[in-house]
């Protein structure tokens, strides 16, 4: 209920402008923190020489941003830039075979960059699970990924494997475990999937080309191997109207995205501010807010722009990958939050959805929530901060599903039946507020530390109250409206075209 009800454009308004402000506000706390930062002995590591014609240093506390754009940079150009160039001339001249270049092309780049023994281990892994596959049982499948994923994940079985791959530069462990964790997967969607074919099963060349397609290969995202094989089979390639408009600015975006970063962290030290508790302490409620929930938004912008640039080049080869995390800005429910939809999609086809079956059973929507945090865990590298991340998230998820069930009971399904849409709408939109601060919380507990998440939490629900914990809460109330808008705006759209299709 409440989902197309209206709301007076004047009461946006005023939303909007409540919002706006805010986030003024608390941006300008954390640049004027920033500036007075700049040369703290303690953010050293974190905070270099920048721009020095406006007096600004950068903040590189990030690896993985830094790691892609300066030693990365020249080999991913260089890598994608071969990708695409022999995935065209393919396309042109055998179209039908175009899987086998991707293919040959990603083991050329895989043993150029990582070396013989590093691929000897990534077609064990293939061999071993496509030998499984050949049983056809779901169960086995499962059990031999699991353990496949756990050898490079749990030690001493991690570190026996890294082992073998000789020399060293300064990305081997990234590109070893990206390349390894990712393979894994995609031979598990592998294995499933033929286990459910019904006559015969997908060749051992079926797998290596679709777990050596290079824009995958390293960062993902996962595309479950039913929509890699049924998309990169297709020898008849056409472009859909005004599809290469799209690549274009979907790539101009990622470039103006990356831009807008790099000015970001010449003026917003968010990533190291919250490495030095002491200093962070002494921010305001209202600036503290703003730096975790913004460390949220530039993980959601990195996670964008990776998976952004690798999806364009897959929309060039004719594929339909994963589509980018939806924006955290826009989000208020546990069970949309995601900043890799491949991996998710995996999960959701592959456990979750596959236990929960329609996620209104209390107790299979618990059993199957666990055993997808689970999995999760033993992907992210079990460790104490990854437990207590997979086991608040796993919490928020199921009590979103608690709370539903309840309110659906009576009185209160009554009670709500008597209202306006446009009341119902208001009233959960104070729960949904609720709800975005504890998404917020449970997810800088990785982003960031679990010090940090305990004093921002402690901050705004213990010290900073009543006035900053029911102001913080009255302001997120004002952003999720503007949320629910966004989505009652797109449910009347999609409708209109479900009627035009119709007639």
């Amino acid at each position: 209920m409440g989902v197309k009800a209206m709301l007076p454009s004047y009461e946006l308004g005023f939303y909007a402008l409540v919002v706006t402000c805010a986030v003024v506000y608390s941006g300008s706390g954390i640049f004027e923190a920033s500036r007075d930062s700049m040369n703290r002995k303690a953010f050293r590591d974190g905070i270099k020489p920048g721009w020095h014609y406006f007096g600004r240093k950068m903040d590189v506390a990030d690896f993985e941003w830094m790691m892609w754009f300066t030693s990365f940079r020249n080999v991913i150009v260089f890598a994608l830039s071969g990708h695409v160039l022999f995935g065209k001339l393919c396309s042109m001249t055998v179209p039908q075979h175009r899987a086998v270049v991707y293919m040959l092309y990603g083991v050329l780049a895989v043993l150029g960059s990582m070396g013989l023994v590093y691929l000897m281990i990534i077609l064990s892994h293939c061999i071993v699970l496509y030998s499984v596959a050949l049983a056809k049982q779901k169960w086995l499948c499962y059990v031999a990924g699991l353990c496949c994923l756990a050898s490079l994940k749990v030690e001493p079985f991690s570190s026996w494997q890294s082992g073998f791959v000789t020399g060293a530069f300064d990305l081997q462990d990234v590109l070893f475990y990206g390349g390894s964790s990712f393979t894994i997967m995609r031979c598990m969607s592998f294995a499933l999937e033929s286990s459910e074919k019904k006559e015969g099963i997908y060749s051992i060349f079926d797998l290596l080309k679709y777990n050596f397609y290079l824009p995958f290969f390293f960062f993902g995202p996962v595309m479950t191997f039913d929509q890699f094989h049924v998309q990169v089979s297709t020898r008849e390639l056409r472009r859909k109207d005004d599809e290469m408009k799209n690549i274009r600015v979907h790539a101009l975006l990622h470039v103006g995205a990356i831009i807008a970063v790099d000015i970001f962290f010449h003026f917003f030290y968010i990533l190291t501010l919250p490495s030095d508790l002491k200093f962070v302490n002494r921010l305001s409620d209202w600036s503290l807010a703003g730096l975790a929930y913004s460390n949220l938004v530039y993980d959601w912008v990195k996670a964008a722009v990776m998976f952004g640039v690798i999806n364009t080049i897959a929309r060039l080869d004719h594929l339909d990958p994963p589509q980018p995390p939806k924006c955290i800005t826009m989000l208020y429910i546990f069970a949309e939050t995601h900043f890799d939809r491949g991996i998710n999609d995996w999960l959701c086809k592959y456990v979750y959805d596959h236990i929960g079956e329609n996620h209104d059973k209390i107790m299979k929507e618990l059993v199957a929530s666990i055993a997808t945090f689970a999995v999760t865990t033993l992907w992210l590298g079990p460790c104490e901060i990854v437990y207590i991340w997979s086991v608040f998230n796993c919490f928020g998820l199921n009590f979103e599903l608690w709370v539903q069930k309840f309110f659906q009971q009576q009185p209160f399904a009554k009670l709500e039946a008597k209202l306006s849409g446009a009341m119902s709408r208001r009233i959960r939109a104070v729960f949904g507020a609720a709800n975005f601060w504890a998404i917020v919380l449970y997810n800088i507990l990785a982003l960031n530390s679990l010090e940090f998440a305990l004093l921002v939490t402690k901050r705004l629900l213990l010290t900073g109250f009543p006035v900053s914990t029911l102001s913080i809460w009255f302001i997120t109330y004002c952003g999720v409206q503007l949320i629910k808008e966004r989505e009652r705006i797109l449910a009347i759209k999609e409708e209109e075209c479900d009627k035009a299709k119709v007639e």
